[in-house]
């Protein structure tokens, strides 16, 4: 399915209203990770809305749906919006996340409606992305598998041993998208780990590789779409070019952001600069 240009306006539209739900999100449960959250809109947008992933809201186990593992579940809190307004659970969990009886919290538990399974420490989504694949396939399915990692992720061990796994058993069922927003924990992830250039790292273990901006709905969309519809006999490994803390000017530059939070009084002020 290719995007027309009204098409483009509707998710860039959609990215923009699932931005501000986040912050305000953040404003009232402080112990979300905001300027994580910011960065994969447009990746969770386009997934959703841009009808690449099949899915059931009604009922979110359906055998049918393809998988979404979100290894970064700290910084999916940009989800929460998007699972509420297609009905995956009530909207007005939304209004109290982090509080008691919210099934939502500031990392996504198990239970929450929509994601798949919740990875523990970073670094294993991809793993458990890789097993869910190659079962889907020992059953002649046809579901694709996505995985969601940051960055940050990409110097743990355990995601190069599922690298070298889903390339020696060519898994190309899989999609491996890097929220590549170039900040981890403590600071910018060239000053801790530098792992660019990342793509010619990952070829060589027999993957399908492309680059593209994270940001850009039309071209995020023609990527995603291309390699749900075809088949590279190869596991795909998309890099997603990102900012973190994407459309808040004092996040995206500090890199401390992963820890640093927006005061609930200046939330307003942050959504009215947003565009």
């Amino acid at each position: 399915m290719k995007l027309n240009r009204q098409d483009k306006l509707t998710l860039k539209d959609k990215a923009l209203e699932v931005r501000r739900e986040t912050l305000r999100i953040h404003g009232t449960a402080q112990g979300t990770r905001i300027a994580s959250s910011l960065s994969p809109v447009e990746i969770f947008v386009v997934l959703y809305y841009g009808k690449i992933l099949a899915y059931d809201p009604a009922n979110p186990q359906w055998p049918g749906r393809d998988r979404l593992i979100v290894s970064k579940g700290h910084g999916s809190i940009c989800l929460y919006p998007i699972l509420g307004d297609l009905g995956f659970f009530d909207r007005r969990q939304l209004d109290i996340v982090c509080q008691k009886d919210a099934i939502l919290g500031a990392i996504p538990d198990p239970h929450v409606p929509g994601y798949e399974t919740i990875n523990g420490s970073l670094g294993h989504g991809l793993g458990v992305a890789c097993g869910m694949a190659i079962a889907l396939r020992a059953q002649r399915r046809p579901q694709k598998v996505f995985a969601i990692l940051g960055d940050g992720e990409m110097s743990e061990g355990s995601v190069w041993e599922a690298i070298m796994f889903a390339g020696h058993h060519r898994l190309d069922n899989l999609i491996f998208i890097v929220d590549n927003n170039k900040a981890c924990m403590l600071d910018f992830c060239k000053n801790v780990i530098d792992i660019e250039p990342i793509e010619k790292k990952i070829k060589p273990f027999g993957w399908t590789v492309k680059r593209v901006d994270g940001h850009d709905i039309g071209k995020l969309h023609a990527a995603l779409s291309a390699f749900k519809d075809q088949s590279t006999g190869k596991p795909i490994f998309l890099l997603a070019d990102t900012i973190k803390g994407k459309g808040v000017a004092e996040l995206e530059t500090d890199p401390m952001s992963h820890t640093r939070n927006i005061h609930p009084g200046d939330i307003e002020a942050v959504i009215g600069r947003l565009k």
